[in-house]
């Protein structure tokens, strides 16, 4: 009896050993997929170099906002840090077409949260991250109102340089749209809609998008249930400018 005990003991216990190896190297394996392969520079380079040729990025200054601009427009989780499955995406992506293609203006996605400079020749040369409208109710400032982005087309009616002291705040190289409301840099841009009802964009970005933006530019601002074309507005200005021509 001894011995049948020892040997039954001697088996239970080989038996949790390898149970055990089992479990750990399972819990092993997931975390291994959990935390990933760590990205090379050679593949940081390769991301920043797609986001580039897609309209996401122009410079070393704005990768993190170029990323957190991909996963807008792509509908992944906003981080504005790169990982591998970003990096699978990016390298998978197809290069983002405006919503009305043809001519030169700027279009706001409030879905998405971006804003898309389109060129003369009808395709997206830059895309960037925006704050809008919240939709609430605010009282702040002895004012208050509704925190909304209109909807529509529009064009730039006024701007100004440097920075600009609004009812609300203060407002970095403001492209005036609609009634106050501008396209203008901010020092917070959020990944969600929280602004009074202007489109915030990054701070290093408020210069250059001015320059872009003459009074005149057509803004066309839409969700998944509103949207109007503009290009009747856009084949009246060249016909308009044909005209002064001759």
């Amino acid at each position: 009896m001894g011995a049948l005990k020892q040997l039954t003991t001697a088996v239970l216990l080989t038996f949790s050993l390898l149970l055990l190896a089992s479990t750990d190297s399972s819990a092993l394996t997931k975390g291994k997929k959990r935390v990933g392969r760590p990205l090379t520079r050679t593949e940081v380079k390769e991301a920043e170099t797609r986001l580039a040729e897609m309209g996401y990025r122009s410079s070393r200054v704005d990768t993190r906002t170029a990323l957190i601009a991909f996963q807008k427009w792509e509908g992944r989780r906003v981080t504005g840090r790169l990982t591998r499955e970003d990096l699978d995406a990016i390298l998978n992506a197809t290069r983002p077409q405006p919503k009305d293609p043809g001519y030169r203006h700027v279009e706001v996605d409030l879905d998405r949260q971006v804003l898309l400079l389109i060129d003369s020749e009808g395709a997206i040369s830059k895309i960037l991250p925006v704050s809008t409208g919240s939709g609430k109710q605010y009282k702040e400032k002895r004012m208050s109102g509704l925190a909304y982005t209109p909807r529509g087309r529009f064009r730039v009616y006024g701007k100004m340089s440097g920075w600009r002291r609004s009812p609300l705040g203060l407002l970095y190289y403001p492209n005036y749209f609609s009634d106050g409301l501008a396209i203008h840099g901010n020092p917070s841009v959020p990944h969600e809609p929280r602004s009074h009802g202007c489109i915030r964009i990054p701070m290093f970005a408020a210069r250059e998008m001015s320059n872009q933006l003459p009074v005149g530019t057509i803004v066309l601002i839409y969700d998944k249930d509103s949207f109007v074309s503009a290009k009747d507005w856009a084949e009246a200005d060249k016909q308009k400018q044909a005209a002064i021509v001759q």
